[in-house]
């Protein structure tokens, strides 16, 4: 689906040619279907944005006059797969998913080797072209229900409302994600060279946005911004931002191959190692034990 027949004919221009089915969309064994299919069955939500923007980037230089142009600004992306100085590597590139990545990268090797990028297709390569993807893909689009509650953000409400709001909120994020994973506020995936360029914080001071619901992102302040002063953005969403400090390192930790030391992270250093999820655990059986002790000492009396 395309917005207007300019963007669907700039698609087909930039990468839609190589990467067109046409009667084959419904063929099983079509290699393309036999790469999406493979990479839902190993991705949970099912989705395939992200290998598509893969198989986008490799049929962008197969088609563009200028190829080494597409390859220098690829390359601008960071694509490292491990911080060897703080010995994290990427949770996708592990052991663990070791056969199916080999599988993802026999098919995506069948359905689109190109010579020229041959490094692409290497075991080594293929895992560095993941991780860019997974690295800098941001989401596009808006969801109805993130648009539904930004519109709750801006009303004015007494204070216990806006409180019982915003847990009516949250929990609905929670029983969402449950169901449905991280792929809820967004419509796609995409690569954009400058917002990959701002560095995280677990306090940003911008944020990216898509107003228009469309592709164009747009990168707003947050707050003033002196000049001198870095951009920073967020590489977690609200939800995750208000978890405990363990929990959000993790996070960045395994997705994007670093430990976090902004300010609030730094004021936080003395919290107990542990995340939201066990100190929810660690709260509820503290609960239960209290409950326990009080039906022993009525049942003794």
């Amino acid at each position: 689906m395309y917005c207007s027949a300019e963007c669907r004919q700039a698609a087909w221009e930039q990468h839609h040619k190589l990467l067109c089915l046409g009667p084959s969309h419904h063929d099983p064994d079509h290699p393309l279907n036999k790469l999406q299919d493979a990479w839902r069955s190993v991705h949970y939500p099912p989705e395939t944005s992200s290998i598509m923007i893969m198989a986008r980037m490799v049929a962008t230089i197969k088609q563009a006059q200028d190829k080494e142009r597409w390859q220098k600004l690829f390359s601008h992306f960071c694509s490292r797969t491990a911080n060897e100085e703080e010995e994290i590597a990427h949770k996708l590139l592990g052991e663990k998913f070791r056969g199916q990545l080999a599988l993802l990268r026999n098919l995506f090797t069948t359905a689109l080797y190109e010579d020229r990028l041959s490094q692409w297709f290497t075991p080594e390569g293929f895992r560095s072209l993941f991780s860019l993807v997974g690295t800098n893909g941001q989401g596009i689009g808006t969801s109805s229900l993130s648009q539904w509650v930004h519109a709750c953000d801006a009303l004015e409400l007494p204070s216990q409302q806006r409180e019982q709001l915003d847990a009516f909120i949250d929990q609905l994020y929670k029983d969402i994600d449950k169901e449905t994973g991280d792929f809820l506020n967004c419509e796609g995936s995409g690569l954009f060279l400058l917002q990959s360029s701002c560095n995280h914080s677990c306090v940003p001071n911008a944020e990216a946005s898509f107003p228009d619901n469309n592709f164009l992102l747009h990168l707003s302040t947050l707050s003033d911004i002196s000049p001198g002063e870095e951009i920073c953005i967020s590489y977690l969403d609200c939800c995750q931002r208000d978890r405990s400090r363990h929990s959000r390192h993790k996070i960045l930790r395994e997705n994007y191959l670093f430990v976090c030391s902004c300010q609030k992270c730094m004021s936080q250093m003395d919290d107990a190692d542990m995340t939201s999820e066990e100190e929810e655990e660690e709260e509820e059986g503290e609960g239960e034990t209290e409950g326990d002790d009080i039906e022993d000492e009525m049942t003794d009396v």
